[in-house]
Order: structure tokens, then C-alpha cells, then sequence
């Protein structure tokens, strides 16, 4: 598969790849790989950790967010077979809808439980083996088990294809599983149980990313700060801890972290952004303005970076350069409050003009 150019951003912890091996190995085919969902993110992946630590909500609205922004959605196996590491499977004869139609399950359960890699095929066309494996699922559902309740308890038993052969029940928050010989318990809450991941800077992430959901700015940055050491190739840790330090108001720290996330990462373009917002609170309008730039050079459909280009050359008595930021704006949005702004600004660069000739 052709993956230069692609950006893939990682959402949670893989588990079957370390991910600074993964990073190295797409790199080599001109692509980038960062922890998170960034300006810019061409393929967004969805690791099974994320079902161990989030709960099904919370999941699948990160998954419709990310799908409605991005677009290109894989799960964890769909990415490994993509990069190569995994063989590709052999077609099957069924389609997406040929399998919903005949095993019952609502599109919903189904895309989600096809994400977090609980069929043998990720997408289409499917085996026949999926169809069994779609048939137990919606007997799960109908007995009161959620899609996450099910994927949980599916990794905790190894490959997918092994539970063909088996009766699958759904006993309150139990799953429970009958083959010839005996009845074993299939219950998620054995993922929670597991031991820790040997990757001392996903487990740090996922830690970091739970505080600053949680509004604990301080110690989402102390957390990231620790990423970013473990793993020097990571800029999505000095990122996101740029972004915490701004909430508490370190401004000096914000624009250091930020500072190494663009080294380690020249094309993560919202630090770019995210630095000139410090920079101009700081009082370093060049600096901030030539951040900018280079934002707007990375995405030149970037509407907030051009609007702020704009504001900032105005500030700054640049009056041609602001209006033609403000024009290059209006051309991405005409509607929203931004935009009357824009012309406002257009209106109020044109008077001085005037006066001035």
C-alpha cells in the first residue's frame, strides 16, 4: 500500500506494534505517525487499549468526531495489514450490508465492533466466518450486552476466529462462552486486570490524557513532560503539554514545550499556530508572525492561522498585508462571526486608507 503523504494519528495505546517502531517504519515510506488526531491527520487509527480505559460513550464519540474530520477511520489490525506487518485477508464474498441484513446487528454496533478488530476482516468484503461472528454478536446484543462489553471479552480470549466454534451467551455482565467440553467465562473486566502495558510512555500518555480531560492542567503537563523524555521522537507529548501549561497560565513553558514539539516535528502545523497565540500574549509579535506563516505555508486553507495573521499585522500597522489576509480569509468562510469580523476589518483598512491618501 502507497502511504506517502499519509498522516496517521494513533488514538490510544497499539498493542500490536510498538509505536515508535510503526513511526520509523512508515516514515521510511514518506509518512508520518503521532499520538492524537492534530490539524492535518489523514488517517485516524483506534487502538484496542482505548476499550480498557474509556468507556463506550466516550469512544464512540471520539469515533464520530474523527470520522466526520478526517474520514479515513482503521482499527488497530486494519492499520498493520495496511503498513504490511500483517498479511492482507483474502476477500470474502460478503458485503457490509449483506452481513448486517443477515445477522441483525444495528449499524452501529457493527462498525463498532468491526473497528476494534472483533471479525476477521476490518472492512469489506467479509468472510462467512464474520457473518458467524456477527450472527453471536446480535444474540449477545438482544441478551443485553453492549458492543464494548463484547469486544473487552472477545481480546481476552486471543484470535477472533477461535470463537466460531463456540456458544456465546450473554449472563447479565457476564459473557459466557460453551464448547463441547466446558463453560468459561468470557468477562470484560478481565482487560482491566491485565498487566501493565511494557511501554512505560503509552501507559504515561494515557495517565496524561485522562488528567487534562479531567481538567488537571498541572498535572497533564507534568505527565506529558514525562512522555516527551521517555520517547524523544514524540511531538504530540511536548504538544499537548504546551497546551495544559497555557491553561495555567505559563506562558514561558507553554512556548518551550511548544518549541520542542516543532523540532521533533516541523509539521505538526497547530504548534505553529498554538506558539504564535503564546508568542503574541507574550509581546513577541515577529516571532509570532513568522510562526504564522509558516502554519499557513503547511495548510494554506488553514482559516484560523490566516485570521490571525491578519489581526496581528493589523496590530503590528501593516495595513496591506492585514486586508489581504482578511480577503484570503473570506475566501474559506463567509458565514460565521469570524467573517463578518473580517470585513469589519476590511471596512476599517479601507477608511484609514482613505484618510491616509
Amino acid at each position: 500500500m502507497d502511504l506517502s503523504g499519509t498522516s496517521i494519528g494513533i488514538v490510544g495505546a497499539l498493542k500490536a506494534f510498538p509505536l515508535r517502531a510503526a513511526a520509523r517504519r512508515v516514515a521510511e515510506r514518506g509518512a508520518r505517525m503521532h499520538r492524537g488526531l492534530p490539524r492535518g491527520t489523514t488517517m485516524a487509527v483506534f487502538c484496542r487499549s482505548l476499550l480498557s480505559r474509556q468507556g463506550a460513550a466516550e469512544i464512540e464519540d471520539r469515533v464520530a468526531a474523527a470520522r466526520s474530520a478526517i474520514g479515513d477511520v482503521r482499527s488497530e489490525n486494519g492499520l498493520m495489514r495496511h503498513m504490511g506487518v500483517f498479511a492482507a485477508q483474502p476477500n470474502g464474498p460478503l458485503t457490509r450490508r449483506s452481513i448486517l441484513d443477515q445477522s441483525g446487528l444495528s449499524e452501529s454496533n457493527f462498525d463498532m465492533l468491526a473497528l476494534f478488530d472483533t471479525f476477521e476482516h476490518d472492512r469489506e468484503l467479509f468472510s462467512f466466518r464474520d457473518l458467524i461472528l456477527a450472527k453471536k454478536y446480535a444474540g449477545l446484543v438482544a441478551s443485553g450486552a453492549g458492543w464494548h462489553d463484547i469486544a473487552r471479552a472477545v481480546h481476552a480470549v486471543g484470535p477472533v476466529g477461535s470463537l466460531t466454534a463456540l456458544t456465546l451467551a450473554a449472563r447479565g455482565d457476564r459473557i459466557l462462552a460453551l464448547d463441547d467440553h466446558s463453560l468459561a467465562e468470557l468477562d470484560g473486566q478481565r482487560l482491566l486486570d491485565l498487566p501493565p502495558d511494557t511501554d512505560e510512555a503509552e501507559d504515561c500518555f494515557s495517565h496524561a490524557e485522562a488528567a487534562e480531560h479531567a481538567g488537571l492542567f498541572a498535572e497533564a503537563a507534568t505527565l506529558y513532560a514525562h512522555c516527551a523524555a521517555i520517547d524523544a521522537s514524540d511531538a504530540t507529548a511536548p504538544f499537548n503539554q504546551g497546551n495544559c501549561l497555557r491553561e495555567v497560565d505559563d506562558l514561558n513553558g507553554a512556548a518551550l514545550a511548544y518549541a520542542t514539539a516543532l523540532k521533533r516535528d516541523p509539521a505538526l502545523v497547530e504548534s505553529w499556530f498554538n506558539c504564535a497565540g503564546v508568542l503574541r500574549e507574550l509581546g513577541r509579535n515577529t516571532v509570532a508572525r513568522d510562526h504564522l506563516t509558516r502554519a499557513i505555508a503547511i495548510d494554506p486553507a488553514y482559516a484560523d492561522a490566516i485570521y490571525n495573521l491578519a489581526a496581528l499585522d493589523y496590530e503590528m500597522g501593516d495595513l496591506p498585508a492585514a486586508a489581504a489576509s482578511w480577503r484570503r480569509y473570506l475566501e474559506l468562510d463567509t458565514d460565521t462571526d469570524w467573517a463578518r469580523r473580517a470585513r469589519a476589518g476590511l471596512a476599517v483598512v479601507a477608511q484609514a486608507q482613505s484618510q491616509a491618501g
